[in-house]
């Protein structure tokens, strides 16, 4: 630390001078700077205030500065600040049945990893090691991780570059309602036939073949899509039907942000493996988990589990995910998020309603996207350049967001009441007014 705080230039200046982004051609980063943070809100050096639209990246969602969290990380460190992975410790002895609570069915056992592309590795190897069967199936429209398992399992383009990757991925289709494949012509809407094809996918592959089915329960950053009722049931029966594992990865989902502590709690299934990482601990310090099934855990009890991790249930990181399920417990912050849900789901409506340029509007709790488009027929996405309008203008207007092409998500933190959500949307309003040009 500097004696003299840094300003917003220099702290820019040294940062883009000695640190190697992520997901980005060096030359082309721009980042916020940021100072402090409490709340819903953040500041730059000079002191821009910032809402906070996106928890961070979709991870913050106590809010920024929660004391007691804060708390119980300086007092951890100051007891223990490490204990290697085949120590018992207390906070070890006492995470467990904390979130045993909140985790669905017969999910109680738990492996710790530093965060979700860990989390995400070490469930696929749990699939392998316990079925003996090495082929997952996992969906086009699906994030998982930049690690060289998790990368692989993810859809979209980010795996490109990291090709040929991990061995032994099959990929389905979505239940994307908005662009379906099966369901673009139907005019009675959803007809779930994406079932139909991952059976068919199955039964081409050889379900003797096939470890998993690996799956984000409500897609995150590949458009925020929210399965149809009996999607997930359906697809839990053919999990069962063919001897397959069912994971989800709740890395984003999970831990309230969709007004339910775990996203499969919607639909009431409970998975083979579930994973989790970002709200566990609010972020505040680093932690991923895989939540295991009773028969999985049992395999293991006389079998050795190939995998581990240096800093597997580091103790700093325990007792922040132990005061962040105190303090969601307390202050009810998954009701919460199930309430304000209901507001912005109002809001999200509102705006389709007055801008031309948003196509459609999904969301679950406080998980939520605009999908804007520059014409409601074709459905033809928002060109990059008015996208970049839109990005520009809510940043210069103080609320951080996050945007993929033509997505804009709506993720804050679930501490968000009714007039801060409403603040936030009225800029979100203005800047649309940018993309309904465009629209026309």
């Amino acid at each position: 630390m500097t004696a003299t705080p840094l300003s917003t230039e220099e702290m820019v200046a040294l940062c883009k001078q000695y640190t190697f982004w992520s997901w980005s051609a060096q030359d082309s980063v721009n980042p916020i700077a940021m100072d402090r943070a409490e709340g819903i809100y953040f500041w730059t050096p000079d002191g821009k205030r910032y809402i906070d639209m996106n928890s961070q990246l979709m991870c913050v969602n106590l809010g920024h500065g929660n004391q007691k969290v804060i708390r119980a990380i300086q007092e951890q460190a100051g007891k223990l600040a490490y204990a290697g992975p085949n120590m018992a410790s207390e906070v070890r002895a006492q995470i467990g049945p904390r979130l045993a609570k909140h985790t669905p069915g017969d999910l109680n056992k738990f492996f710790f990893t530093l965060g979700g592309a860990e989390a995400n590795e070490n469930a696929i190897k749990l699939a392998r090691q316990f079925t003996g069967k090495q082929k997952i199936i996992t969906r086009y429209r699906s994030y998982h991780g930049a690690t060289a398992g998790a990368i692989t399992l993810t859809g979209d383009y980010r795996r490109w570059a990291n090709e040929p990757g991990m061995p032994g991925v099959v990929r389905v289709f979505d239940p994307y309602r908005y662009r379906c494949t099966f369901c673009k012509n139907q005019p009675d809407g959803c007809t779930m036939d994406c079932l139909n094809h991952i059976e068919e996918v199955i039964q081409y592959e050889g379900p003797q073949t096939i470890a998993a089915m690996f799956i984000e329960t409500v897609t995150g950053t590949n458009g925020l899509i929210v399965p149809p009722d009996g999607y997930l049931q359906g697809l839990r029966q053919l999990c069962d039907k063919y001897g397959i594992l069912l994971v989800c990865d709740e890395v984003m989902a999970g831990f309230g942000r969709t007004g339910a502590w775990f996203a499969v709690d919607h639909w009431n299934i409970v998975p083979d493996l579930l994973t989790m990482a970002k709200g566990l601990t609010s972020s505040y310090l680093p932690l991923g988990c895989v939540a295991m099934s009773g028969q999985i855990a049992d395999h293991f009890r006389k079998n050795v589990y190939y995998g581990g991790l240096t800093y597997n249930a580091h103790p700093m990181s325990l007792a922040a995910a132990i005061a962040t399920i105190e303090v969601m417990e307390e202050e009810d912050l998954v009701g919460n998020a199930r309430r304000m849900g209901q507001v912005m789901a109002a809001l999200h409506d509102d705006l389709k309603a007055e801008h031309v340029s948003v196509g459609d509007v999904r969301s679950i709790g406080l998980f939520g996207v605009l999908e804007l488009v520059k014409n409601r027929d074709t459905k033809e996405p928002l060109p990059a350049a008015e996208m970049g309008k839109v990005s520009a203008y809510l940043k210069e207007h103080g609320l951080y967001h996050f945007a993929a092409g033509h997505l804009l998500f709506t993720n804050p933190p679930l501490i968000i009441t009714e007039p801060e959500l409403k603040e936030a949307f009225e800029i979100i309003n203005q800047a649309l007014a940018l993309a309904d040009q465009a629209a026309k």
